[in-house]
């Protein structure tokens, strides 16, 4: 994980006041050109990083700081290190990153710090699912993010140009964010045929924030998707799972003029139910995802969701029945 890198080069130079290229690769097991690459990322990112020529230069943070971490605490410290632990349990390179960050913790700090990298454990894999395999392209788009150079894509077999903006995992499913000719495009990275990082600089827009690019990216796909919309009763103590089901696609309707987190219906009173409005692409879908719940929630419409549902109940008695006989 090349960020969890730049950390351990930053508190590195912190910790040794100057350093070279070659100093960088040895201690952190990559290449002089990857050692490099990082300490012009960490200037460009506008850290103080600057390289000195002639003999006994190398690289250095300006006034040539030696103190410990600039003057990090231990509770930033064992905030740090709770951040990267979860990812250590998944990736070699995080882990590594983070034996070099301990060395270079003041000695006060190293006990917390460890402990803390050991606090949390990250399970990728759902209850009953395999763990998805990492996009093969994944490490050289952020390498391209990162250092700001445009991409040359192959994606449904059309190669294109693109300036990569940022990189999104959404449940192990990978996004590349970038401008193009005809503006901001996503695309899915387990659907690029091939990749090219080229040395043309990329520019990124002012202000743009990866997040809320991400948003609008999410919203617009699931108002393609939510053409169909139902009207349902929940028992209250059971939205919370229903929510969980539907995500973005599950909202409550507001009663008796109280908004959505006032009404009596979420404090989970027995018996109370919530009226509630489900989303999806087609009454069947809606009726699908509904099935299994049986009296718990009931539609009260469209029509169209009713009789999906009754339609699916048909079809699992008549198969049971057949089976028993």
């Amino acid at each position: 994980m090349r960020a969890d890198r730049l950390v351990a080069v930053l508190l590195l130079m912190q910790s040794r006041g100057r350093v070279t290229a070659a100093e960088i690769a040895a201690e952190m097991e990559i290449s002089v050109a990857t050692a490099r690459r990082d300490l012009e990322a960490l200037s460009a990112a506008g850290i103080p990083v600057y390289p000195q020529a002639g003999r006994g230069g190398g690289w250095a943070l300006l006034g040539g700081a030696r103190t410990d971490l600039s003057g990090l605490k231990a509770s930033e410290a064992r905030a740090l290190f709770l951040l990267l632990g979860p990812a250590a349990a998944i990736a070699p390179e995080a882990k590594a990153a983070l034996r070099k960050l301990v060395r270079a913790l003041p000695a006060t700090f190293r006990q917390e710090a460890e402990a803390a990298a050991d606090a949390v454990v990250v399970d990728p894999a759902r209850w009953g699912e395999h763990r998805r395999t990492r996009p093969v392209f994944v490490d050289l788009l952020e390498d391209a993010v990162v250092r700001r150079r445009k991409v040359r894509l192959t994606y449904s077999g059309r190669e294109r140009v693109v300036a990569p903006y940022g990189l999104v995992d959404k449940d192990d499913t990978w996004y590349l964010i970038a401008g193009t000719p005809d503006g901001q495009r996503t695309f899915r990275v387990d659907r690029v045929d091939d990749v090219g990082v080229m040395e043309e600089p990329a520019t990124r827009p002012v202000r743009f924030d990866l997040a809320a690019a991400w948003d609008e990216v999410v919203i617009a796909m699931e108002a393609r998707r939510a053409t169909t919309t139902a009207t349902a009763t929940v028992e209250a103590r059971y939205l919370p799972v229903l929510r969980d089901r539907f995500g973005r696609h599950c909202e409550v309707i507001p009663q008796g003029g109280q908004g959505e987190q006032g009404g009596r219906g979420e404090q989970g009173e027995p018996g109370e139910r919530v009226r509630v409005a489900l989303t999806a692409p087609t009454a069947r879908d809606i009726a699908r995802q509904l099935a299994g719940w049986g009296d718990l929630v009931v539609v009260e419409g469209p029509q169209s969701v009713r009789d999906e549902l009754t339609k699916l109940a048909v079809q699992i008695t008549t198969l049971y029945e057949r089976q028993d006989q």
